[in-house]
């Protein structure tokens, strides 16, 4: 696919659409075939998810993922895009000291092309470091799928009113720190708008309600083609379109009019 050369998107513009009420559509992407083609459709982000575990290595839990499985598939994925905004999850225990974060995200970002890094949970010390060093962060909240031994099972987050508050409380404390974008996965829906309405910072839902910034689902997921059971948050696209181009664009429409997720895919 040959395709004009275009600026990629940066930070400043996330949230330039953010400032204008403008929603942000994101999918994950893990090889050059469908960087490109999600690019084409102009989807605004794509996340080199740890996810890839189970969707391309077929593994039970993100946890085997390793750095150098996440630099390889980066490059991929960098080596076909053209404008949208590349993040790259840190995978499990790639980040338990501030030094060792900077360290990995460093090859995410050099080797892999990144332009921003996703790590899990409540950690400001090492986002605040890893933000002095001129790394661009992405929180994440709600649902941790790399603390899956520690949660028992993939359940929706902050439904009790302790819950939420400790949610509300970590993503401020996460901007603070210097994190330009937060992910909430897996929280009610009335809890996201609250956090995306009070954050300054884009905020991009998964199973979080319509009100957030922008929303990301998994690839093979909202293309209906999962090795596992389509989560409830997840629409299955294909059923309205005879290909899988007509797929992503009609999840890029149905983002960028706020009619994706619904009530039905939402907690």
């Amino acid at each position: 696919m040959n395709y004009p050369t275009v600026k990629p998107l940066s930070v400043t513009d996330l949230a330039g659409m953010k400032q204008r009420g403008e929603k942000i559509s994101c999918l994950t992407a893990y090889d050059a075939s469908f960087s490109a083609l999600i690019d084409h459709v102009g989807i605004d982000i794509m996340l080199i998810g740890d996810s890839l575990g189970m969707t391309i290595q077929g593994h039970d839990t993100t946890l085997p993922v390793t750095v150098t499985d996440m630099v390889y598939h980066t490059r991929c994925v960098c080596n076909a895009r053209r404008r949208a905004f590349l993040i790259a999850d840190l995978p499990f225990m790639a980040y338990p000291t501030p030094q060792i974060a900077a360290k990995n995200a460093a090859k995410l970002m050099q080797c892999g092309g990144a332009q921003m890094v996703k790590l899990e949970g409540a950690k400001p010390g090492i986002v605040s470091f890893l933000a002095e060093q001129g790394i661009p962060v992405c929180g994440h909240l709600g649902l941790l799928p790399q603390s899956i031994n520690q949660l028992g099972n993939y359940a929706v987050q902050g439904k009790n009113p302790i819950d939420a508050d400790k949610i509300r409380a970590d993503a401020h404390q996460l901007e603070q720190s210097g994190a330009a974008l937060l992910v909430l996965e897996c929280v009610p829906a009335k809890l996201a708008k609250e956090i995306s309405t009070q954050l300054s910072i884009p905020v991009i839902g998964i199973g979080a309600g319509v009100d957030c910034d922008g929303q990301v689902l998994v690839l093979q997921d909202m293309l209906n083609i999962g090795i596992t059971k389509r989560p409830r948050f997840a629409k299955d696209f294909m059923q309205q379109t005879k290909s899988i181009e007509g797929a992503i664009n009609a999840y890029h429409q149905a983002v960028k009019q706020s009619l994706f997720p619904t009530n039905d895919h939402s907690f």
